[in-house]
């Protein structure tokens, strides 16, 4: 009775130091350090957690008083996709960005800075590097996310990523493997497919994780799509072909393997989080992300016993669950041990992220100097991962430096007469976000170009679309940084 009791306590045990959960409030409620102290040994950060850099500090030191080596995991890309300043814009450009100014040092340095931040702050886990390739220009969630098209281009970047961010003592966790970039469905709503051969994925999808390997990324995260020639039955998250066959025994990789959300509907609305999280620590994965979506107690517990059950039953070998915890445990260890480089000298690391930026922007055309523009958004929908609660644009960034300037956000069917008669006189400044997705942006800016030959485009998603305008834009990312950047072309300054 006593070592049945123990062997369940062992389980148990095991069972919650894999899940990787969220929660609400900007402070740590009771029910998680509860179970950080009862075994969690990570948590999971969103924007919704984080008000400030102090703010942030205070809150994973009191989750540290529960357990001194508990990973704090953030969706920290920088670029779009931004936590720490979810409120404001991002300080740093995105993958796109860096991938278009093509300098491994300066993604290294920026990754590096950007570490040092989130170290500060804590946090000891980025779930970043994005290492899929772009191959799909309509891909509706990777998009500037990516690096870019270019296999051998993505690859030396997120090599160079992974160094800069562990450089800073935060473990990178490189995704979303075995490659999202040639989707054109978002995981987030329904399970995507790749239907391409298994030559084209060893020389494309596969390059930058096995870049990212080669670098000491200490973690990858899976992908929730279904990639029939390595599996025709399962998503990459849930299968042992892939987790174990591919990444594990061809590609030699030895660190923690973290599923992406477990709530997105490629796995909530085809096998449910519990059955899919016993799939998937089954299939090879260590860590269970969960709590962009759902973020308390019940989840914890739902997950913690789904595993329990299936351990008791025999669907999960204990000894799988065993060493899925001591991998979790592993990276906690290496964390908590971790040396950061010593921050650069000077103000360049402070203001990498804008020089990053300034340098990733290209420009076609000119324009006459402006006094007051106005600056038209059409905004599309945004998907989810980057999150509608982050600003973006040029329309603050330029006001400072041309005083007088109006703006208005145009949504999804706006046309050019809606943006032409709120600009009335005043020189139009249009900003879209991946234009050629989206037909009725397409149209709107024909039309504004056609009625205002002098009219600015600031295209601050992928730059597919053909230039247009007497000045045409291309930031390769809607961070706050590349709004500056932006600015500072249109302004002359």
């Amino acid at each position: 009775m006593t070592v049945l009791a123990h062997r369940t306590d062992t389980v148990t045990r095991d069972a919650l130091a894999v899940l990787q959960p969220g929660f609400e409030g900007t402070t740590a409620p009771d029910w998680l350090l509860r179970q950080v102290g009862e075994g969690l040994t990570a948590v999971g950060l969103f924007g919704r957690n984080i008000t400030s850099p102090a703010q942030l500090a205070a809150l994973t030191a009191q989750l540290r008083t529960e357990r001194d080596d508990v990973l704090v995991a953030i969706d920290e890309e920088g670029g779009d996709v931004t936590r720490l300043e979810v409120r404001g814009g991002s300080s740093f450009p995105g993958n796109l960005a860096l991938g278009a100014v093509d300098d491994t040092d300066l993604t290294r340095s920026v990754a590096r800075e950007l570490g040092r931040r989130l170290a500060e702050c804590g946090v000891n886990l980025n779930w970043a590097p994005s290492a899929d390739v772009n191959s799909n220009p309509d891909n509706p969630v990777i998009g500037v996310r990516s690096f870019g098209a270019d296999t051998h281009l993505a690859a030396r970047h997120t090599a160079a990523y992974v160094q800069g961010l562990q450089a800073a003592g935060v473990a990178a966790c490189t995704k979303h493997f075995p490659g999202h970039g040639d989707t054109n469905v978002d995981s987030h709503h329904a399970l995507p497919r790749i239907d391409v051969d298994l030559d084209t994925l060893q020389a494309r999808e596969l390059i930058p994780f096995k870049a990212a390997i080669e670098a000491g990324t200490k973690a990858v995260m899976s992908a929730h799509i279904l990639v029939p020639a390595l599996d025709p039955t399962r998503p990459a998250t849930l299968s042992p072909q892939i987790l174990t066959g591919l990444l594990r025994g061809e590609l030699g990789y030895e660190g923690l393997i973290v599923t992406d959300g477990m709530e997105m509907h490629a796995i909530a609305g085809t096998y449910g989080i519990e059955r899919g999280s016993v799939l998937a620590i089954a299939a090879g994965a260590d860590a269970i992300c969960v709590g962009g979506g759902l973020a308390d107690e019940a989840t914890v517990l739902r997950l913690r016993d789904a595993l329990v059950t299936a351990v008791r039953e025999g669907a999960l070998p204990e000894e799988r669950l065993a060493d899925a915890a001591a991998r979790v445990r592993a990276l906690a260890a290496w964390t908590r041990g971790a040396r950061p480089d010593a921050r650069p000298e000077g103000s360049r690391a402070s203001g990498i992220g804008q020089t990053a930026a300034r340098r990733a922007v290209l420009v076609t055309g000119s324009a006459k100097p402006l006094t007051a523009p106005y600056v038209a958004t059409l905004a599309p929908v945004a998907n989810i991962a980057v999150g509608d609660e982050t600003p973006w644009g040029v329309a603050a960034e330029l006001a400072e430096l041309l005083p007088g300037t109006e703006a208005g956000v145009f949504p999804e069917g706006s046309r050019a007469e809606d943006v032409l008669a709120a600009a009335g006189d005043r020189t139009v400044v249009a900003v879209v976000r991946d234009a050629h997705r989206h037909p009725w942006m397409t149209e709107a800016l024909d039309a504004l170009v056609e009625a205002r030959p002098d009219t600015v485009v600031v295209e601050m998603g992928l730059p597919r679309a053909r230039p247009r305008g007497a000045l045409y834009i291309a930031t390769h990312g809607a961070s706050r940084v590349c709004g500056r950047a932006a600015a500072e072309v249109i302004a002359g300054v």
